[in-house]
Formats: C-alpha cells, structure tokens, sequence
C-alpha cells in the first residue's frame, strides 16, 4: 500500500445522500477478487446507460471531473452491504480522499485498509467544500493528514480529525498485511522457540 501524507487533487462534488455500496459499485462485477479493473465499472449505473454509453450529466463524466481524486460527498456514504469491491472500485479509479459528515462503519474501516482517507467533518465544512469542488478542475485541494488539514483552491484551511492507529497505518502504507510483516522477526523468534519446545508439532 501507497504512503499517504500530503495530497493534492481536484474535488469532485457529489452531494447524493444515502450512497450504498451497491451504487458504488453494482453486485454484477462481485464475481472477481482482484482489486485492480474496477474502477472502470465505479458508480456504474448512473456512470452509463443501458446501451454502456457514458451519462453526460454524471459528475465524473464531465471533462472538468475526470481526473477527480478527491469526492466530496453527501451524508451517509458507502451504507449498505460491506462489499469490500467498493473501495477497491474507487481506489482503482484514483479517489484518494472522501470527505462526507458521515460513512457506514465498514465502508469507513475499509477505505483506510485500501489507502484512502475518508474523512467526517461537519456539514458547514462540507459545504464549503462542496462551494469549491463545483468551480471545476481549478478546485485542487490539498489535504495534509500529517497536520490534518485540507486547503481549498482559495486557501481556505479546514482542520479535520482521524484515529492516531489509522493515521499511522496510512502515513506508513500499512494494511493488514503490512502491519503483520512488521512482526515478522518476532513471528519467526517464536516459530523457532516452538520448534525446538515442541518438535513433535
């Protein structure tokens, strides 16, 4: 996993409350267990129409939000089923931070484990983020975990704040694995004691 510690992308605005997992990403592209090749299929029914042509009034169909990595998002995001495929579809697309005033909790966990920072601010602070990601391509923001900032286009700065475990993980590219494989010498300290104590295993 990718260290995450000062970013800066456009913002695309998508204040749709209530979007599920299965919006995220529908239950028909459930059958792989790669994580890479979903992105392409991210918020497909409302991305396409049935004839598999792009909807042009989709936000991230618009030349401006293409090349978004950073959703600022309507409350409730990621509810229903915990697909893990959701993250992975918007990892595998580029999103790189979701800001909301809420997220379903394994959606939220998840997106951590996949090297997103989802991010719960008030919705005051929403909606200037909001205000700004609607200005187009020119809305870069920066969002700064070490410090826990995000900076709008215009500079204004929004403090935000993220679990200190979580924070670490994403600062150092740490998922499951990784933090297993932190313990690696340990694990193998004690695979040798058990070894020598219990032969016979």
């Amino acid at each position: 996993m990718e260290k995450f510690t000062k970013f800066t992308g456009i913002a695309a605005p998508m204040p749709l409350v209530n979007i599920d997992t299965d919006m995220i990403i529908p239950k028909i592209f459930l059958k792989t267990i790669k994580r890479s090749g979903l992105g392409v299929n991210l918020f497909d029914e409302m991305r396409y129409d049935r004839e598999g042509n792009e909807i042009a009034d989709f936000v991230l169909n618009k030349p401006q939000y293409r090349e978004a990595s950073i959703l600022i998002a309507g409350d409730n995001f990621g509810c229903g089923s915990s697909r893990e495929h959701a993250p992975w579809a918007l990892a595998d697309f580029g999103i790189k931070v979701i800001v909301s005033t809420s997220f379903a909790d394994i959606f939220f966990n998840n997106s951590f484990k996949n090297g997103m920072l989802p991010i719960v601010l008030p919705q005051e602070q929403v909606d200037i983020l909001m205000k700004d990601a609607e200005k187009g391509s020119n809305a870069r923001m920066t969002v700064d975990l070490e410090s826990q900032e995000i900076t709008t286009s215009d500079g204004t700065v929004i403090k935000f704040d993220v679990d200190p475990f979580k924070k670490h993980c994403l600062l150092e590219g740490l998922d499951d694995i990784g933090l297993t494989l932190e313990k690696a010498s340990a694990i193998d300290s004690f695979e040798t004691q058990m070894a020598q104590a219990r032969p016979w295993i």
